[in-house]
């Protein structure tokens, strides 16, 4: 299986004035433009995914969705389990039971999509240290059903990488 894991586009700044519920939250206009061009990037590379699963935060939900439109991917499935205030744990679960999927993309925040990428590679969600820009992607593999400690890493780009390859 290859994971793909993507950190959402630049959302407005925290304010909870404007947004009390902080999931509800929206990608900035110039957010929504840079991961535009983001995910044009990303579909030369990954021109297919079986699967794509979300956060059903509004910004993460609005990245899926760009990626839906722009990459041709699925339409996105929300997945709680990436929401971001959850274990990777969680996420492992959801993996195992789309086990038959070749390709899975999930879409979340920080700290957890670092989190998660680490827990994947080494078990331990604390011990591989990397920077997750805004728009960011992690390419990983695993040769069986997915367990901690078990996914290798492919490949990691930053979202400059992806826009110039638009």
């Amino acid at each position: 299986m290859e994971i793909y894991v993507i950190r959402h586009g630049i959302a407005y700044d925290r304010d909870p004035m404007q947004w009390p519920d902080d999931e509800l939250r929206p990608l900035s206009p110039d957010g929504e433009r840079r991961f535009r061009r983001e995910a044009r990037g990303l579909a030369v590379l990954v021109p297919k995914v079986d699967l794509l699963l979300s956060s059903p935060w509004l910004r993460a939900w609005q990245s899926a969705e760009i990626l839906h439109e722009l990459a041709g991917w699925p339409a996105p499935q929300s997945c709680q389990a990436l929401e971001g205030d959850r274990s990777p744990r969680g996420v492992l679960t959801a993996l195992r039971e789309h086990a038959a999927e070749n390709r899975v993309a999930l879409v979340g925040h920080e700290p957890q999509a670092q989190a998660l990428v680490s827990f994947l590679l080494t078990g331990d969600s604390a011990r591989v240290a990397l920077e997750l820009k805004k728009g960011s992607v992690v390419a990983l593999a695993v040769d069986s059903t997915p367990r901690a400690g078990t996914a290798y890493l492919v490949w990691s780009l930053p979202p400059r990488v992806l826009r110039a390859l638009a």
